[in-house]
C-alpha cells in the first residue's frame, strides 16, 4: 500500500510538471485565456462526475464555496502568469510557498496556532525568495509580487476548504472553482480574445487533461498513506521544472538561484513536518 501511494504521488508530480510545461508553451496567449480553457475542462469533468454520483452540485454553504472559488481563481491566474513569464523552476518554487500562507492565515480563519520554529522557517523562506529574485534579472518585482499573491490566494483557498470539509463533498468544492472562474475570466476573454493557432489547441487540451490526471493520482496517494509520508514528494516538482526548463526552454539558473530554491523548499518541508505533528 505504501509503495502504491508513493508511485501515485510521483505520477501526480509528473502530470503537474507536464501541465506547467504546456502553460509555458502557450506563453504567447493571454494568461486569463489559458485559465479559461483550463476551467472549461475542469467544469465539464467535475459536473459529469457529480451527476454520475448524484451529488447535489451547489452544496450547502454557498457563500464559503463561492469565496473558495474566487480565491482559487485568483491563485490560478497568478500561478499561470508566473509560469508564462519567468523561469519554470523559479515559478514552481514560488508557488510552493502556499503552505506558509496557509499556516499564517490559519491563525485568523480556522484558529490554528503556530509553533515558534515556524516563524523561523518563514524567515528562512523569505531569505530564499530574496536570493531567487535578487540574482536573477529575469524575475521582476511585478513577477515576484504576482507569484507571491498566487501563493497567498492558494493559502486562503486551502483554509476555506478546511472550514468546508465537514459540510461539503470534496467534488462540490472542486466544482465551484471553475464555476466561479469561468465568468470572471470569460468577461476578459470576450474583449481581449486572441485566437489559438495550430498546436496551441493541443497544449490547451493537455493543460486540462494533465491537471485532472494529477489531481486524481494525488487524491489516490493521500487516501492510501499518511499525509506526512507523501506530501514532501510534491517538491520533486522543482526537479522536474529544472530539467524541463533546461532541456525544453534553455533556461539556465545561476548558483544563487539554486541556493534560493533549495532554501525555500527546505523551509517549506520543515514547516510541513511541524504541522503534521499537531
Amino acid at each position: 500500500m505504501q509503495q502504491k501511494s508513493v508511485l501515485y504521488m510521483l505520477l501526480a508530480g509528473l502530470f503537474f510538471a507536464l501541465m506547467n510545461v504546456c502553460v509555458k508553451y502557450v506563453a504567447h496567449l493571454p494568461t486569463l485565456e489559458v485559465v479559461f480553457f483550463r476551467s472549461i475542462f475542469s467544469l465539464i469533468a467535475s459536473y459529469a462526475i457529480l451527476r454520475q454520483q448524484r451529488i447535489p452540485i451547489l452544496g450547502n454553504n454557498k457563500k464559503l464555496l463561492t469565496l473558495r472559488g474566487i480565491a482559487g481563481c485568483l491563485g490560478l491566474i497568478g500561478s499561470f502568469y508566473t509560469l508564462q513569464n519567468i523561469p519554470l523552476a523559479s515559478a514552481v518554487t514560488i508557488n510552493y510557498l502556499s503552505p506558509f500562507f496557509t499556516a499564517i492565515l490559519g491563525i485568523f480563519i480556522v484558529g490554528q496556532k503556530l509553533r515558534p520554529q515556524q516563524y523561523i522557517y518563514f524567515l528562512l523562506a523569505i531569505a530564499g525568495v530574496w536570493l531567487l529574485k535578487g540574482f536573477d534579472t529575469r524575475i521582476s518585482t511585478l513577477h515576484l509580487i504576482v507569484g507571491l499573491s498566487a501563493a497567498l490566494f492558494a493559502g486562503v483557498a486551502y483554509n476555506i476548504i478546511a472550514k468546508l470539509k465537514t459540510s461539503e463533498h470534496p467534488l462540490v468544492i472542486i466544482f465551484y472553482f471553475p464555476l466561479v472562474t469561468i465568468p470572471v475570466v470569460g468577461i476578459y476573454c470576450l474583449f481581449h480574445w486572441q485566437q489559438p493557432i495550430g498546436v496551441d489547441w493541443l497544449y490547451l487540451l493537455l493543460i486540462g487533461l494533465f491537471t485532472q490526471c494529477a489531481q486524481y493520482y494525488m487524491t489516490l496517494s493521500y487516501q492510501q498513506a499518511n499525509l506526512s509520508k507523501v506530501a514532501s514528494l510534491n517538491y520533486l516538482g522543482v526537479i522536474y521544472a529544472i530539467l524541463f526548463g533546461y532541456f525544453l526552454f534553455d533556461e539556465m539558473l545561476n548558483v544563487y538561484s539554486f541556493i534560493g530554491i533549495g532554501i525555500i523548499i527546505l523551509s517549506v518541508i520543515l514547516n510541513l513536518r511541524v504541522r503534521t505533528k499537531d
